[in-house]
């Protein structure tokens, strides 16, 4: 007798549709999945530089147009800072020279006066001497745009001056006048070096 377990499956026979089968995952993947899978690798995919498109040559020419124009002009930029710079300095340097030169002639005199004797010098040559190069002086620095302040007799303006002290004033006319100097005031080119500082009269009435 034969036993049952050699008798082939008659009613499936070696198509057997147990799990696992060829055949039954063959029939579980459609084509329409498989399209969707090569869609989805198609859409992921990097494209190579080759492949592409038309207008990214005339984008990366003109990035490098732009590129360039940019290092040019920060170049430019540079050196016109390093040259501004440069101008401001000599311009300086050259007013300082300019006001060095008006002061040169009184400097010499200065030192001939200096160097004198003082045993055959007499004391009224000395403060003539003196004298004169202070006025040189004076002259020289003014013709370089130096403003002396002795504001005797004017308005008290505060903007200039400094009033360290007050007297009483004769007349009402006289209030706020300046009545004397104390420390002469320097204006350079218009811009205040030292305010004078003068006594103010007040009229008290």
């Amino acid at each position: 007798m034969t036993d049952a377990r050699d008798r082939p499956n008659r009613q499936g026979g070696e198509k057997s549709g147990a799990p696992g089968s060829d055949d039954q995952f063959a029939r579980r993947a459609s084509p329409h999945d498989a399209g969707a899978d090569v869609a989805e690798g198609e859409e992921g995919r990097v494209p190579e530089p080759s492949e592409a498109a038309p207008g990214d040559d005339d984008l990366r020419r003109e990035l490098e147009e732009q590129r360039d124009k940019y290092l040019r002009l920060a170049a430019e930029y540079d050196n016109f800072r390093k040259r501004t710079q440069r101008e401001r300095l000599d311009a300086g340097t050259r007013a300082q020279a300019d006001l060095t030169r008006h002061l040169l002639e009184p400097l010499d005199d200065l030192a001939r006066f200096a160097h004198l004797d003082p045993e055959t010098t007499e004391t009224a040559s000395v403060v003539e001497g003196v004298d004169m190069v202070d006025k040189k002086l004076r002259r020289a620095l003014t013709a370089a745009g130096l403003e002396i302040l002795e504001p005797v007799d004017q308005t008290f303006d505060p903007a200039v001056h400094e009033a360290v002290a007050t007297e009483p004033a004769l007349s009402a006319e006289d209030e706020n006048l300046v009545a004397r100097v104390y420390q002469p005031g320097y204006v350079f080119k218009g811009l205040l070096l030292r305010p004078a500082r003068v006594v103010v009269k007040q009229w008290n009435g």
